[in-house]
């Protein structure tokens, strides 16, 4: 018989996150994830996609998956340790550190998964972890694996940086110290301040690690946040993800070919888990190669991300300090965040609600993040509906 204890447990929980209004229903999404998508038989203009390049549904990258599950079947057959490196994976692995501007590369099963491995295999008890506060779930359960002292800093403070990078080196209580921070961050789009965070590593021989899992395919002209400041040979590690931009699935680290070797052998999820299937890592080489040869695609979302957020602001919505084309329409409130995002729905724009603890409370927001895929027409129709339910609410 199910445990009691488990049951109440459970039904007590989850009547407190839905009278909070912090209960996430989740939506299934009826075919494709493009920049208009159907669920529950509805036809909507998609706001919420983390396919910045529209990449995921690109007919290119599906030829050439196809293609790659005739010639390689549908899975690799073990851990990459073992016998689960194919030719592809080395394909993919090189293509990634050219496009990062790296001596080597690896691949992992998610982003997650990286923060989780990479952290883990370089740091210990013994060693000192300074993370930014707005840092994604990801690094923070990374460096909570890895039993370092985590230190946070105020968000992309660098006084606040130096002065705790000072006191951790002068306290002689650690081994290694490593500065980690996303490159841009995902719920307010604002960059890190990467060559201020260098120079404070410089000064105190801090690690430096930056998760470019939003920066890729977005800053630098495709090749992310690093390249965008052209410090590919201060970053020690460059994580990113090949699920967003990229389209597909998956995630790397990027660094010396001394920092992969290590993570060959020391890092958890590449030694016990089965890699990445063949058609996934032929897509993702596919979209690297794209983003290598033109611009267009992110020339494009770039475009439409000025567009839309020049139309929400010129509405009266509080868009906060967004540097890159996520935007966040920020609304405050729990409930009336999931009331908002809701009246969205209803009218014919899936725009998310995000509230906490994916933010703090109080700063309940949709995030927008238009594509390379809308066109202007899309974005004209998002604009008119947020124009109707930001006046019907009394938002704007």
């Amino acid at each position: 018989m199910p445990s009691e204890t488990l049951n109440q447990f459970l039904n007590d929980n989850l009547q407190e996150l839905k009278d909070q209004g912090l209960y996430n229903e989740i939506n299934v999404v009826e075919g494709p994830n493009g920049p208009r998508i159907t669920i529950d038989g509805k036809e909507l203009i998609n706001l919420s996609s983390n396919n910045y390049l529209g990449l995921a549904t690109d007919d290119r990258l599906k030829e050439v998956a196809k293609d790659a599950v005739d010639s390689h079947g549908v899975g690799a057959g073990a851990v990459r340790t073992i016998n689960g490196t194919l030719d592809l994976h080395v394909k993919l692995e090189e293509k990634i550190a050219e496009f990062k501007g790296t001596e080597s590369a690896i691949a992992y099963q998610s982003g997650f998964n990286c923060n989780m491995a990479a952290i883990s295999a370089v740091m210990d008890k013994n060693d000192a972890i300074l993370s930014d506060e707005l840092n994604h779930a990801s690094i923070i359960d990374g460096c909570r694996l890895s039993k370092a002292k985590i230190l946070r800093f105020n968000h992309s403070d660098m006084d606040d940086l130096r002065q705790k990078a000072k006191e951790a080196k002068e306290s002689g209580q650690y081994n290694k110290i490593m500065i980690i921070t996303d490159g841009v961050f995902s719920m307010d789009g604002d960059i890190a301040k990467l060559p201020e965070i260098v120079e404070i590593a410089k000064e105190f021989d801090l690690i430096t690690y930056v998760d470019d899992a939003h920066g890729s395919g977005v800053l630098g002209k495709g090749a992310g946040t690093v390249k965008h400041f052209g410090l590919q040979n201060d970053i020690d590690f460059q994580m990113g993800t090949l699920s967003k931009a990229i389209g597909v699935v998956g995630g790397y680290v990027a660094g010396k070919q001394n920092l992969i070797d290590w993570l060959k052998v020391r890092s958890r999820p590449f030694l016990f888990s089965t890699s990445l299937s063949p058609a996934d890592v032929t897509a993702c080489t596919k979209a690297i190669d794209l983003l290598m040869e033109s611009t267009e695609l992110h020339d494009r979302m770039w475009e439409n991300g000025d567009y839309l957020k020049k139309g929400l602001k010129e509405l009266g919505f509080d868009i906060g300090d967004s540097e890159t084309p996520i935007t966040p329409c920020v609304i405050g409130e729990e409930k009336a965040t999931q009331e908002f995002s809701k009246r969205l729905f209803d009218e014919g724009v899936y725009a998310k609600s995000i509230v906490f603890p994916t933010v703090p409370k109080g700063s309940g927001r949709v995030r927008n993040m238009p594509t390379a895929a809308h066109t202007k027409e899309m974005l004209d129709e998002a604009l008119a509906i947020y124009e109707k339910v930001g006046k019907d609410m009394g938002l704007i």
